[in-house]
C-alpha cells in the first residue's frame, strides 16, 4: 500500500501520535514532530531495510491511518507510551523486548521520587511504587532522558540521585522547597497528570492554586504556580527535536557497539559465472572498503551451499581481514549449519544468522539467536540486502566479460 493512500487522508504538519488500523483493531502507534512527512516516510525506500521486517509486515497489513495532533513533542512522546500501554499493539510489542524498555516510576513515599527504570527492574521494587505510578513503557532512553529534563524544570522534583547533589539541585531549580511538602505534592500530582495526558487539568488546578496563594499574600508560592503555568503554556522541547527527526538511527551507539558484521552471498545463472562476495557493515553503516569478491572454482552446477563453503573457507585463510562479530547468510538453517561447519573446522565460535526471503526475493524472517536478531536486526538486513546487490553485479560483470569473444 498504497501511495494513493496518502492522498486520502488529511495529515497536519503538527507533533502528534499516529495509529495504523486494520478495521478496528490497532497495529502500531508511533510518536512524530510532523505527522505529515513521519506517516509518509513509511512508503518510501525499503521499509524493511529501514524499520525491519515487523513493520513491513504492518504495512502489508492496515487499511487506515488515524492521528492525535498534540500542541508538542514531548506531550506526543508521553501520549505514544500511553497508549501502547493500554492498547498493546503487537508490531509494538514484537519491535523489542519489553523488559529493556524504559519506565517512569514514582515512588511512594513522605517525600516521593521520580525515576526512570527498565522493565525488568520494576517487579523487585514493587513494594516502593504503586500501579498508578508507573508510565511507559519509552523506547528511547535518549530521547527519554531530554524529557525529564524538560519536565523537571517546569515541576521541579527528587530523583534517585537528588540526596547526592540536593544543594546544588536547589540552586538550579530542579528541587523545590522541601520544607513545604504540600507545594512538593502538588508537584508530583501534576506530574502524575501530565503522564496521564491531562494537561488541561493541570491548567485548571494551577490557576486556582496561584489565585489561592494570592489571596493569602503568599506571592512567593504564587509566583511559582505562574512560572509553571508560563512554562506549561510554552513547552521548550527543542532539545527532542533531534531524536523526532530521526526516531529510529541506524547509527544508535547503543545498539551498534562497533560490531562488525560480515554478510555473504552467491549470485550465478544456472550454476554459471558462479561468483561469491563479502560486505562488511561497522559501526551500523556499510563499509566498502572491506568488501571481497570471490570467483569460485570449486563447484559444479548450481550450489549454493557448497560455494559458500568455499568462501568462507578462503576468506578466513585471510587471517590480515579483521575476523566478524557476527555473521550474516542469504537463506536458512542450512546455510547456518554449513557455515557453522566451516567455522568449527578452524576452531572459531562467530555467532550466524540467516535472512530467509519470500517467493519475490523480500526479507520474510531471521533465523538465530533471537536476542541477537532483536538487537541488531536492521544492521543484519542492511548486510543481507548489500550482499545481495554486491553479489549481482559482480556476477552480471563477469558473465558479460565471458560473453563478449562471443561477439567476435
Amino acid at each position: 500500500m498504497k501511495k494513493e493512500f496518502l492522498k486520502k487522508i488529511k495529515l497536519p504538519d503538527k507533533p502528534g501520535v499516529y495509529l495504523f488500523k486494520k478495521d478496528k483493531n490497532i497495529l502500531y502507534i508511533g510518536k512524530a514532530t510532523s505527522l505529515k512527512d513521519r506517516v509518509r516516510s513509511y512508503f518510501s525506500g525499503d521499509i524493511s531495510q529501514t524499520r525491519g521486517l515487523v513493520i513491513a509486515k504492518m504495512l502489508q497489513e492496515f487499511d487506515t491511518v488515524e492521528h492525535i495532533a498534540t500542541d508538542s513533542v514531548l506531550e506526543a512522546l508521553i501520549l505514544e507510551a500511553e497508549l501502547i500501554k493500554k492498547y498493546q499493539p503487537k508490531a509494538n510489542s514484537k519491535e523489542k523486548d519489553d523488559k529493556s524498555f524504559n519506565y517512569v516510576v514514582i515512588t511512594k513515599e513522605k517525600l516521593p521520587k521520580v525515576v526512570v527504570m527498565r522493565g525488568q527492574s520494576i517487579k523487585s521494587s514493587a513494594k516502593k511504587i504503586g500501579s498508578s505510578s508507573v508510565f511507559g513503557p519509552f523506547t528511547n532512553p535518549s530521547q527519554l532522558h531530554e524529557a525529564m529534563k524538560i519536565i523537571r524544570r517546569i515541576f521541579p522534583y527528587l530523583d534517585d540521585k537528588s540526596k547526592n547533589y540536593l544543594e546544588f539541585y536547589k540552586q538550579i531549580n530542579l528541587i523545590p522547597d522541601l520544607d513545604d511538602r504540600k507545594l512538593y505534592l502538588q508537584n508530583i500530582k501534576n506530574i502524575k497528570l501530565f503522564f496521564s495526558g491531562k494537561k488541561r487539568q493541570i491548567l485548571t488546578n494551577l490557576k486556582k492554586e496561584m489565585k489561592m496563594y494570592a489571596k493569602a499574600r503568599e506571592f512567593e508560592k504564587a509566583g511559582e504556580i505562574k512560572r509553571q503555568l508560563f512554562a506549561l503554556q510554552h513547552i521548550n522541547d527543542v532539545a527532542l527535536l533531534k531524536y523526532s527527526l530521526h526516531p529510529d538511527p541506524l547509527l544508535n551507539k547503543e545498539r551498534v557497539n562497533s560490531i562488525r558484521i560480515e554478510a555473504y552471498d552467491i549470485a550465478h545463472m544456472s550454476g554459471k559465472n558462479m561468483v561469491g562476495v563479502m560486505m562488511v557493515v561497522e559501526n551500523g553503516l556499510a563499509n566498502k572498503g572491506e568488501y571481497r569478491r570471490f570467483k569460485i572454482r570449486g563447484q559444479v552446477g548450481a550450489n549454493d551451499t557448497g560455494a559458500l563453503t568455499e568462501v568462507l573457507d578462503r576468506r578466513i585463510g585471510h587471517p590480515e581481514w579483521k575476523y566478524p562479530d557476527l555473521i550474516v547468510v542469504d537463506g536458512s538453517t542450512a546455510q547456518i549449519n554449513f557455515a557453522k561447519s566451516v567455522l568449527s573446522k578452524y576452531g572459531m565460535e562467530v555467532p550466524i544468522v540467516a535472512v530467509t526471503k519470500n517467493e519475490r526475493h523480500k526479507p520474510e524472517d531471521i533465523k538465530g539467536d533471537s536476542k541477537i536478531v532483536r538487537k541488531y536486526e536492521r544492521e543484519i538486513l542492511l548486510a543481507n540486502s548489500e550482499a545481495h546487490r554486491f553479489a549481482i553485479t559482480f556476477h552480471k560483470l563477469r558473465r558479460d566479460k565471458n560473453f563478449l569473444p562471443k561477439l567476435k
